[in-house]
């Protein structure tokens, strides 16, 4: 069954008196639990399709159901609900909030939820010792690492258990042997718990994680194909 289901979206922005498509009626059907990397150069439209999977911007025509919902016709608190419940978010910059631990950092969209505190604790816990945190979990993001961040932040994107994550350049700000170490994270959330994972990436030595990678070019999907070129054993 598809989780995501993308058809013929158009996104056009107004630059002064001219206006230009950033995405060019695309069309893209994602099943559960495949692993996708979006790529492209800069200006491609790949991080405007992401911010509309991650229903952070709305195409101005087309249609989106991520499992079946049309996101396009909810209202901002069935957006904000359905997103909790359905999306896993992790992004470049890792977005921690920087007083507070990494247990608390996870605890955040349990919060939003209203997860009683004892839960959410206990959820909080399973989710960092999941990514190897366990021992980190009294730590401020200062006192740690920027590969030890990221895996708070998967921690977090995982703790409500949504069957999408998606992920911005989750190796951007992280050097070769890191990225590695946050890419078997991923394949391990894909292989071992079945995450639907969408990464949008510029390195292709990131892309051979995934199983399909799927490429933009002025607004369009040029090609979309399965990676024989992996190196992890799926």
């Amino acid at each position: 069954m598809s989780l995501i289901e993308v058809k013929d979206a158009i996104k056009t922005y107004q630059t002064g008196e001219d206006s230009f498509n950033a995405l060019n009626c695309v069309s893209l059907t994602v099943e559960k639990g495949e692993f996708v990397a979006i790529m492209g150069a800069s200006g491609s439209g790949k991080s405007t399709f992401m911010n509309m999977l991650g229903t952070l911007d709305k195409p101005n025509s087309g249609s989106y159901h991520l499992d079946g919902i049309d996101m396009l016709s909810l209202d901002i608190d069935n957006l904000a609900m359905v997103r909790n419940e359905k999306m896993g978010f992790v992004f470049q910059g890792f977005n921690l909030i920087s007083r507070t631990t990494a247990l608390e950092n996870v605890e955040l969209p349990m919060i939003y939820k209203g997860i009683p505190e004892e839960e959410r604790i206990v959820r909080a816990k399973k989710a960092l010792e999941i990514v190897g945190l366990e021992k980190r979990e009294d730590h401020m993001p200062n006192q740690m690492s920027g590969g030890q961040q990221q895996r708070v932040a998967i921690a977090r994107a995982i703790v409500n258990d949504p069957p999408l994550i998606l992920a911005d350049e989750p190796t951007g700000n992280l050097d070769t042997k890191t990225s590695i170490e946050v890419m078997e994270f991923f394949v391990n959330l894909n292989k071992e718990m079945g995450k639907t994972i969408v990464l949008v990436t510029h390195e292709p030595d990131i892309a051979q994680y995934c199983k399909r990678v799927v490429r933009f070019k002025d607004g369009n999907i040029i090609s979309d194909e399965i990676n024989t070129h992996t190196t992890i054993p799926y």
